[in-house]
Order: structure tokens, then C-alpha cells, then sequence
């Protein structure tokens, strides 16, 4: 009965405890600091995509197809698609990169580079990983630091540094752990909405068999190093799923698309 009783008073010693120390936190505050990182992120989100913005496409029919794959992706997987803010740039690079705020941007030479669109779904579940897992603003502000940040929204730096800091974002490279989580969640997004993950993987595959052959604008495997790897521990992944692929586009939508884009 002791025993109990001692039990007994010690539960109630942590838990009154425990009160005691939530409820010397400033939420409100914490709150706050929460909401002006958002504000921040916000602000960052404008300026860089103003450094972008000249070169977007708006040819209905290409943004049509694109948006149709990244809507899919984003309602079976939950994501709330308002909250991307899609863009397409006439661009021969083979890229595509998140700035904060959730803008997704795509260009038009991954898309004619990509062997279907299985392949290019892959990439864009990749990019939307980074958004979901909030990478884009640990990243900058690790590279960066808060304080130049919060400067550069509040008018403390010029419009050079700020298109020269945008360009930085279209070839930021993400550390090996990041980039490994936005794989391995790009491959669940896919396999929920129903898109094999197989091409994504030979992508990779792809990008290893260029390197060092003088191929040019790959800037997406400049910043996503170790694709034969990357490629191998994808499919190993993909081993224990049950995969199924359907087509998100109509093969001669596809066509037309890589073909106007193209020209």
C-alpha cells in the first residue's frame, strides 16, 4: 500500500510538473516567430520568382498537360495543390527547382529531354518532396543565415543580389540525407498515384551514363550527384511495392507536348 502511495505521488510530481513547464512557455511568442518565418518565406518566394518570371511560358496547352500530372500527384498523395504555385520556363536546361514559398518550376528542356512521362512525374514528386519536407528554407538559411534573409525582404539588399542568390536556387544541391529523403518519398507519391517509380530510377541511370560525356545543360545532375547510386537503392525500394502505372496524359498528348516544345 506504501508502494502505491509512493507511486502515486510521484506520477502526480511529474505530471503537475510537467503543467508547470508548458505553461512557463511563451506560445505566443513562439507563435509569432513562427508566423514571421512564414512571412519571410513568403517575401523570399516573390522576389526570387521575380529574377524568373520573363521567361515563363503560357501556352495553355503545355501548362494544361503539366499541371494535370502535378494535380494528380498532389491528390492522391494528399497535398494540398493550391499551395503550389506551378511554373514552366522556356529554358534548355534540363532542371526543374523549388524557391520557397512552394513555387515549383519546370523547364522546358527537361521535358522534351524526358523519355516519357512516367520519367518527368519522377522529377516532379522529387521537387514537391522538397516543398512538403520544408528543404528549401533549411537550405537557404544554412547556406545564407537567418539574419541575411530577414535583410534581404526588409530592403537591405540590392536587386543584383537578389537575381544573383535566385540563380544560386536553380542549382542549389541539397545534402546526401535530404536528397535521399525527397527519393524515397518522390517514389511513394508516385506508387500512390498509381505512376511507376521505375523510370524515375533510370533517369538517374541516365544522367550517370552522360556524365563525363561532354553532354550539355544538364544542370539537374550537377546538383543531384551520385545518380548511379541513387538509381540502385531506388529500385531496391520500388522491390517491396506493388507497382502499377497509369497514365496520366494521353501518349499522343505527350507527343504534342515535347513536339510544341521543341519548336
Amino acid at each position: 500500500m506504501k508502494k502505491v502511495f509512493i507511486e502515486g505521488i510521484a506520477l502526480a510530481a511529474i505530471f503537475f510538473g510537467a503543467w508547470f513547464g508548458l505553461s512557463r512557455i511563451d506560445w505566443v511568442s513562439m507563435f509569432n516567430i513562427e508566423q514571421s518565418t512564414k512571412n519571410i518565406e513568403e517575401k523570399l518566394g516573390e522576389m526570387y520568382w521575380d529574377a524568373y518570371k520573363k521567361d515563363e511560358i503560357t501556352t495553355p496547352s503545355v501548362n494544361k498537360a503539366i499541371d494535370s500530372i502535378v494535380t494528380k500527384i498532389c491528390k492522391k498523395n494528399r497535398i494540398d495543390r493550391d499551395l503550389i504555385t506551378l511554373h514552366i520556363l522556356d529554358d534548355e536546361d534540363v532542371n526543374a527547382f523549388a524557391l520557397p514559398n512552394n513555387h515549383l518550376v519546370v523547364l522546358s528542356g527537361l521535358i522534351i529531354a524526358a523519355d516519357s512521362q512516367e520519367e518527368l512525374s519522377g522529377v516532379l514528386c522529387h521537387e514537391i518532396a522538397h516543398i512538403e519536407l520544408h528543404h528549401i528554407m533549411k537550405k537557404l538559411i544554412k547556406e545564407m543565415g537567418f539574419a541575411t534573409l530577414v535583410s534581404m525582404t526588409t530592403g537591405g539588399k540590392s536587386p543584383e543580389m537578389i537575381a544573383s542568390t535566385a540563380k544560386m536556387l536553380s542549382s542549389l544541391a541539397f545534402d546526401r540525407s535530404l536528397e535521399k529523403e525527397a527519393d524515397m518519398k518522390a517514389v511513394d507519391y508516385l506508387i500512390k498515384a498509381k505512376i511507376s517509380p521505375e523510370p524515375f530510377a533510370k533517369f538517374f541511370s541516365k544522367l550517370a551514363e552522360k556524365q563525363g560525356t561532354g553532354v550539355k545543360y544538364l544542370s539537374w545532375f550537377t546538383t543531384h550527384p551520385y545518380s548511379k547510386e541513387r538509381s540502385e537503392y531506388i529500385l531496391e525500394y520500388c522491390k517491396k511495392k506493388a507497382i502499377q502505372n497509369e497514365p496520366i496524359i494521353a501518349p499522343e498528348t505527350w507527343a504534342k507536348l515535347q513536339e510544341v516544345l521543341s519548336n
